[in-house]
């Protein structure tokens, strides 16, 4: 048996007759039964017993349902009072109420075949000569409950005082309690196909019993002999072995008929009978009147006929004119409705048209997008697996030890700083002299004036004198040490300006920045139209990007620290009383030309250069320069020959022989294309720190859909724009004002381990 199973509902004609029961029990003039059965009831609605209570209905027919208990919890017994019959045979009752005896008007408990009913009308029709018809009134109260699940009653069952049908047939019952002795009432008991086999000795005390059905083929006590003998036989026995004396049931008279008149009979029903023939000629004469008033209202039927047929011929043509107009009025409904459904189809197929249309723009820009990230990816991982880059990092920290040496050349030129030098001198002998007239002229004059002035006022102004000239000195070399550092951290700035590895890494990591931003204006547009396609690519490539970010920082930090490293070395190794020594390296590394215009003067074509820095290929310009190749041997080589000079990445090698032959093929339409490149070769040395360009292969390949980072803000303020990046997520969605109060992602719910600020560009 399972432990869990769903409880089955009644279906839809049960329910309607349960409602239909309920409605006609309670509308006017209704009788006193309350008819329930037969409605898949699980238990018994708390509507019938309100009914019940309030309209003080005699019978309640609950039987060939699905009840398991009685009474509900939400309902109590004693709205049943005034209930005489009580039907609840074919049910699933396992047990009845402990206070059953509260329903002290219950009389009967019946069997299947009973006629129930308080105000139940037998027709009687006698088949003779002078047959009659006559109409009598039976009062019967009755309790069923055969087909039950029940094994025992309860003790209160002998608290029914007006109980004469007692009906517990089909049930699972061992035994009969003790209290069946106070069913004073009873006429008619029926315990066949249980399993009971002793009848207990206090049912002789039951004077009115006429009928007990019981098995007697299994009854022990009585024996089956007497049990088969009959009702008279079983109580005869009974009442020897309590010791009382039997009387039949007819010498007894029911209190329910003592109640109703004082009738002793008990062929009380026979008596009725009697006096219902007795009034027959009453009821002849009755029908007769009855069939000449049936006779006039048939009369007065056809009159009323004839004018209801005039009425619905009129109806009819009234009804004809009414739907000739409302068939004029649908036709022009329709028609508007057809024009209002032909302008709103329209609106709507311009609607799914700019829908589409907005689809394939954002598919555009997606497709745009994807391409630059894996561009980035692959140029990321073709620098990681380059050798040739420790061997420039190397050959750059050589020249970096180089360049701490100063020449004897470069100090010459630095004439500047020793005229300065001189000047000063020259001031501080002026100044000195220049007191010591101020002295001499004071001496004159106070040897003119006081011949008597004495010579430690002299010494005082000396020792004045002096002082101020150590002041001078002092201030002079902190204004030289505070020079020093100064050129230190010029010296510094310059060189990370200027490092080669360091500006590939800061320009990787702006369009990296740049491709966050587009990525999540991008999710934010999906989000607003609602569309789910390709959602798990960009978070694919958003997570992609977020992680090479992390590692371009790191490889950031690390180049600086590098640098930062380097310069400790040069300012070890720096001369001890060597002046200007940050000056001087400040002045070489500004004079230093750039490799691009280096190469071109070691004869490097400028669209070559232009060619690998579109493919993120800067590092492999010395060896194309080392070799002497340009454009027209490029063309003629192969991938293996791009392999033998050291470039190991195939998807790289066809990527430069394929963009080589398409500009040769440029060239050729355009010749002078190639002349006007040659011909904005600089000849003079260009600015310390020129201009960053992105590599032209990451421009956009949608053109149809624009992004705006000024557009994009802040989905917490929803005032500032975007300003930080959260890894490893990679959204652009906060400012930096919002941000500092999240620990998790607003738009995935991702913790936060790092913010990174995005300068706009002005």
């Amino acid at each position: 048996m399972p432990l869990f199973f769903r409880k089955k509902k009644p279906s839809e004609d049960a329910r309607k007759r349960l409602e239909y029961q309920m409605c006609l029990a309670k509308e006017a003039g209704a009788d006193d039964v309350l008819d329930i059965s037969k409605c898949e009831l699980l238990e018994v609605p708390y509507g019938a017993f309100a009914t019940c209570k309030v309209l003080q209905k005699k019978v309640l027919i609950i039987h060939t349902n699905n009840l398991t208990s009685l009474v509900p919890k939400s309902c109590s017994l004693l709205s049943l009072i005034t209930v005489k019959v009580l039907d609840l045979h074919d049910n699933q009752l396992a047990s009845l109420p402990a206070d059953i005896g509260q329903l002290t008007s219950l009389q009967c408990i019946s069997d299947g075949s009973f006629c129930f009913g308080v105000q139940l009308w037998i027709h009687i029709t006698v088949q003779s000569p002078g047959s009659c018809v006559s109409w009598g009134r039976v009062a019967g109260e009755v309790l069923n409950l055969e087909r039950n699940l029940l094994k025992c009653l309860p003790q209160s069952i002998g608290d029914l005082a007006q109980l004469q049908v007692l009906n517990v047939k089909g049930n699972k019952l061992r035994e009969l309690p003790a209290t069946v002795s106070g069913l004073r009432s009873l006429r008619t008991l029926n315990v066949s196909e249980n399993l009971l086999q002793e009848l207990p000795r206090v049912l002789a005390h039951v004077r009115t019993l006429e009928t007990l059905t019981l098995d007697a083929s299994s009854m022990t006590y009585p024996s089956p002999d007497i049990c088969s003998a009959g009702t008279e036989s079983i109580q005869q026995f009974l009442c020897k072995e309590c010791g009382i004396a039997y009387y039949p049931p007819s010498e007894y008279v029911l209190p329910a008929l003592e109640s109703d008149g004082g009738e002793t009979s008990v062929d009380g029903v026979d008596r009725t009978v009697h006096k219902y023939l007795e009034e027959e000629s009453k009821w002849q004469n009755k029908f007769s009147d009855y069939e000449k008033r049936k006779e006039k209202k048939m009369q007065e039927k056809l009159e009323f006929e004839r004018r209801l047929n005039m009425g619905q011929r009129e109806h009819a043509l009234l009804v004809q004119q009414i739907n000739n107009q409302k068939g004029e009025i649908l036709q022009t409904v329709r028609e508007d409705q057809m024009r209002l459904e032909e302008g709103l189809t329209k609106h709507q197929r311009h609607l799914e048209e700019e829908r589409l249309k907005l689809l394939q723009q954002l598919k555009q820009a997606e497709q745009g997008i994807a391409s630059r990230i894996q561009k980035l990816i692959e140029d990321n991982q073709r620098q990681k697996q380059s050798s040739d880059i420790l061997k420039s990092l190397e050959n750059e920290r050589l020249r970096m030890e180089q360049l701490m040496a100063i020449t004897q050349e470069e100090t010459e030129h630095l004439r500047r700083r020793e005229v300065a030098s001189a000047m000063q001198q020259m001031l501080a002998e002026s100044y000195k002299n220049k007191l010591i007239q101020m002295t001499y002229e004071s001496r004159r004059q106070d040897l003119v004036s006081q011949a008597c002035s004495s010579l430690a006022e002299m010494d005082q102004k000396f020792q004045q004198i002096l002082a101020w000239q150590q002041m001078d000195q002092n201030k002079a070399v902190s204004q030289i040490l505070q020079q020093s550092e100064m050129q230190k951290a010029a010296f510094e700035a310059l060189q990370v300006k200027k490092d080669l590895m360091h500006r590939q890494i800061r320009n990787q990591i702006k369009l990296i920045e740049t491709e966050l931003l587009q990525l999540t204006q991008l999710e934010l547009k999906r989000q607003e139209l609602d569309t789910e396609t390709l959602q798990g690519m960009i978070m694919e490539q958003r997570q992609a990007l977020g992680y090479l970010l992390q590692q371009l920082l790191k490889e950031k930090k690390q180049r600086e620290e590098e640098l930062q490293q380097i310069l400790l070395e040069m300012e070890a190794k720096s001369e001890t009383k060597q002046e200007n020594y940050w000056l001087i390296q400040y002045q070489r590394l500004l004079n230093q030309k750039p490799l691009s215009l280096k190469l071109q003067e070691e004869g490097l074509e400028k669209q070559l250069v232009n060619l690998l820095i579109e493919l993120s290929a800067e590092q492999y310009v010395p060896v194309f320069a080392h070799h002497r190749i340009s454009l027209e041997m490029l063309s003629t080589m192969t991938a293996s020959d791009l392999e033998k000079m050291g470039i190991a990445e195939t998807g790289l090698q066809h990527a430069i022989l394929r963009r080589a032959q398409e500009i040769l093929a440029v060239a050729k339409m355009i010749p002078e294309l190639l002349r006007t490149e040659d011909a904005e070769i600089p000849a003079a040395a260009q600015p310390s720190a020129p201009e960053e360009e992105a590599p032209s292969s990451v421009v956009p390949t949608a053109p149809l859909l624009q992004w705006d980072e000024k557009k994009s803000e802040c989905v917490v303020c929803m005032e500032q724009e975007a300003q930080m990046i959260f890894l490893p997520c990679g959204h652009v969605c906060c400012c930096q004002t919002c941000c500092k109060r999240l620990q998790t992602c607003p738009l995935c719910r991702r913790d936060i381990t790092q913010h990174v600020r995005i300068f706009y560009s002005s």
